[in-house]
């Protein structure tokens, strides 16, 4: 968060980091898990959302991602649980837009409520339903749910609100841009009426005041402006992006590494598994790797920083937290091993390098569904990304021959090469001078290169979609805003339930989002009939929707789903005139 350790003690003991939590109010097991993840002093949306909520107000919140609120609403819910539990219906819930945002709150809700032995469950589409029906029947505390599958479950009995106290809808915004308004009021309708309701959205358009002044009570009003980042920061830095596949990342970052040849280098990874796994990773593929972490004695930390500024290492992995207040004077190139969720993170890391005159590098690799934010960055920040290609086997085998010419050159200028002169002469008396200098050349060579075992394997290059606005295929804009697909960009998908089966548009758009990755606006036209429905998607995203929707039921009912084959070569269908016969 926001105070920063001096340069020589990268990161706050932990009984001092969780101090101004405690000022909030907030119970020991709760300081407890805040001191061990490494939180500093609580965000603006934090110290402005925990009172209230902790004295049982309604709350209506303005706050983007990447601004702390899952910790604002997480902390109050696990706060005010009772400790004495013996019902197995939940306390609070949650509802997200996203199967991916449900796994995020939900791991939120484990790290914060661990001391407390609370039972989170997420639940979203895509997962099966029978190990959702159990964890339910076996008693849960918080469920994390998106709102079609909540719904799903409240239809068949298995999700019983009785006993909640709070209710939290996160990204409202983004939930009403999907179409889940309808399935969002008929959840709330099953809440009892003296609940908690709290809701956080990026923006507050009508809509979202109307769904606040119709559900909230009295409600507190917080509005947190995220910190902008100056245009121009970091003017010094040189910053590029490669987009891969998760499965190569760890190559693509020896890869990258290898190129670019780092005096010293921070990569920063979301998590301290992750930044464990990653360092283990590096060092067998012969790099000098070292870790820094929350999970870290200040010993252990000041240690790994040692070694780092002698230069015994060359590599630190480490989280956010853990690498504040650093200053490396040696620390030539920053590495987002993800890109940060939001673009002041970015602008803080990078802002490790490039100090003092100093030039420097910042590196990101970004999977292909995270290069929407890379743009979101650019914008931010005014800054452009460069996009490259993973460097290639040839690339790296290059750039090593040129730090080997680099190398000897330097040698040349300024070593004291005499004593080696004897040799020489004796070798050439057999062979000639330039073989000499190639055997040598070689051995100088080889004795460089890091123990790197996927050095000859090519790493796939990753094609990246540009925005639709601007994809060839599309023009104009469709009724939700979107940018309209003329036929050769998108296929259709046929549904087989349709208005006999009470199917909503909404329906069709929350299943998709809620069962896949699809963004809401990716769908295009939706044609409902009374036994089918047809929906238009991109053609690159057909089979995911396809396997989603296959896993999952549509109004508590299971449907066949395909990509549609009834059409004439000429345009003509053929179902229209089969169903009114």
């Amino acid at each position: 968060m926001s105070s920063a350790p001096t340069p020589t003690d990268p990161a706050t003991p932990a009984e001092d980091e969780a101090a101004a939590f405690a000022d909030l109010g907030l119970r020991t097991e709760l300081l407890n898990a805040l001191a061990v993840l490494g939180y500093e002093e609580p965000t603006p949306i934090q110290r402005e959302a925990i009172p209230p909520l902790l004295a049982g107000r309604d709350l209506l919140g303005q706050a983007a991602t990447g601004t702390g609120k899952t910790a604002a609403f997480a902390l109050p819910l696990l706060q005010r649980m009772p400790d004495d539990r013996p019902g197995g219906d939940p306390v609070s819930l949650v509802l997200v837009p996203t199967r991916e945002l449900a796994v995020q709150v939900s791991e939120a809700f484990h790290r914060y409520g661990k001391d407390l032995g609370a039972r989170v469950l997420p639940i979203y589409g895509g997962q099966p339903i029978g190990r959702q029906l159990r964890a339910l029947d076996a008693g849960v505390d918080v469920v994390v749910a998106t709102p079609g599958r909540a719904l799903d479950h409240i239809a068949r009995g298995t999700l019983r609100l009785g006993a909640l106290a709070t209710v939290v809808l996160d990204e409202a915004d983004e939930m009403l841009d999907m179409g889940f308004a309808e399935d969002i009021e008929a959840i709330l309708e099953h809440a009892p009426a003296g609940r908690q309701t709290v809701l956080f959205s990026a923006t507050l358009p009508t809509r979202i005041d109307g769904l606040a002044r119709k559900h909230l009570t009295d409600p507190v009003r917080i509005r947190i402006e995220r910190e902008q980042p100056v245009a121009g920061a970091a003017p010094r830095v040189r910053q590029s992006a490669y987009i891969v596949a998760r499965g190569h990342k760890p190559a693509a970052l020896g890869r990258v590494l290898d190129v670019e040849s780092p005096t010293a280098a921070i990569v920063f990874c979301r998590s301290r598994e992750e930044v464990d796994r990653l360092t283990e990773t590096m060092n067998g593929r012969g790099y000098r790797a070292e870790a820094l972490h929350g999970g870290m004695s200040q010993e252990q930390r000041d240690r790994v920083m040692g070694r780092l500024r002698s230069g015994t290492a060359d590599l630190l992995v480490a989280t956010d937290v853990a690498a504040r207040g650093l200053d490396v004077e040696q620390l030539t190139h920053v590495v987002n091993y993800d890109v940060p969720s939001a673009p002041e993170s970015y602008v803080h890391r990078i802002g490790r390098v490039g100090r003092a005159g100093r030039e420097g590098v910042a590196i990101t690799l970004a999977e292909p569904r995270e290069h929407r934010m890379l743009k979101t960055i650019e914008r931010v920040t005014g800054q452009r990304i460069a996009v490259d290609k993973i460097p290639t086997v040839a690339d790296l085998r290059t750039r090593r021959l040129e730090l080997t010419q680099a190398a000897l050159r330097e040698s040349l200028l300024e070593d004291d090469l005499e004593p080696f002169r004897a040799i020489v002469e004796s070798l050439t008396d057999e062979f000639d001078l330039v073989e000499v200098a190639l055997a040598a050349v070689r051995l100088a060579h080889e004795a460089t290169l890091p123990g790197t075992a996927d050095e000859e394997e090519e790493i796939p290059q990753v094609a990246v979609r540009a925005p639709r606005e601007t994809r060839p295929g599309y023009e104009g804009r469709d009724r939700r805003g979107g940018a309209r697909p003329r036929a050769g960009g998108t296929t259709q998908v046929f549904i087989g339930l349709g208005r006999r089966a009470g199917v909503r548009p909404q329906d069709l758009v929350g299943a998709i989002t809620g069962e896949t990755g699809v963004s809401g606006r990716d769908i295009g036209s939706i044609e409902i009939a009374d036994r089918f429905s047809l929906v238009e998607v991109p053609y690159g995203v057909a089979d995911e929707v396809i396997q989603g929707l296959r896993g999952s039921t549509i109004k508590g009912r299971k449907a066949t789903v395909r990509r549609d084959r009834d059409r004439d070569s000429d345009g003509g269908d053929h179902r229209e005139r089969r169903e009114r016969r």
